[in-house]
């Protein structure tokens, strides 16, 4: 199966397999907001990142097997839009930057710091802080044992540029320094980026461009 990540609101998932992690991507809401299904391939235990939209869709989605947890990447309302009823109908424990908490309206069990550690099954995920399109924005990097890392940045950083900063200059270079260190700067041009809409990347396809992003400022 060759993954893309070109998914659309209504369509099928696309899946990522991996050898020790699945992970199914799909489009939700009026926003064509990403939604993604990890899987740990050896206990089965699921996560989802951002349950943004279309509640109905996401539990089928999610399957029978239930999902342990949901991880919100920021605070604003279309990434958290199916949450309450998600959670409601999984049991989910709920993760989310510790500077979004108080802008996310259904209780937050683990509130994440830069450099945590969020598990799914055997698989480890770090949790990378990232300030400027919300006080606290975290993206999630899997380093694969077996190949490249996968990182989910939910709308920090897209193909083309980092997210929305609303014509802030100093929210701008706050995000865009973060990307540059957490994620180009740890991180190898393999990487492979999954953002909160639209279609994947890898950091060596937007590396050449980051000149280009500061001077243009957005």
């Amino acid at each position: 199966m060759t993954y893309s990540g070109a998914v659309n609101v209504g369509g099928p998932a696309d899946v990522h397999e991996l050898a020790d992690l699945m992970i199914s991507k799909i489009a939700v809401g009026p926003m064509n907001n990403n939604a993604y299904l990890l899987r740990c391939r050896t206990t089965g235990e699921q996560l989802l990142v951002d349950a943004a939209a279309e509640a109905s869709t996401l539990l089928n989605f999610i399957g029978d097997s239930g999902i342990a947890s949901v991880v919100t990447t920021h605070r604003h309302a279309d990434h958290w839009g199916a949450l309450n009823e998600v959670v409601g109908a999984t049991g989910a424990r709920t993760y989310a930057g510790r500077y979004d908490v108080d802008g996310i309206p259904v209780p937050t069990d683990v509130a994440v710091e830069d450099g945590d550690t969020i598990t799914v099954g055997r698989v480890e995920l770090t949790a990378r802080h990232l300030v400027g399109h919300t006080p606290g924005s975290i993206a999630l990097v899997y380093d694969d044992p077996h190949g490249h890392p996968h990182a989910f940045t939910g709308d920090c950083l897209f193909p083309g540029g980092v997210g929305n900063t609303h014509s802030d200059p100093v929210a701008f270079a706050s995000l865009l320094d973060d990307v540059e260190s957490k994620i180009f700067g740890q991180l190898p041009d393999e990487t492979w980026v999954y953002p909160g809409h639209g279609n994947d990347t890898t950091l060596g396809a937007e590396r050449p461009h980051l000149a280009e992003w500061h001077e243009r400022g957005w």
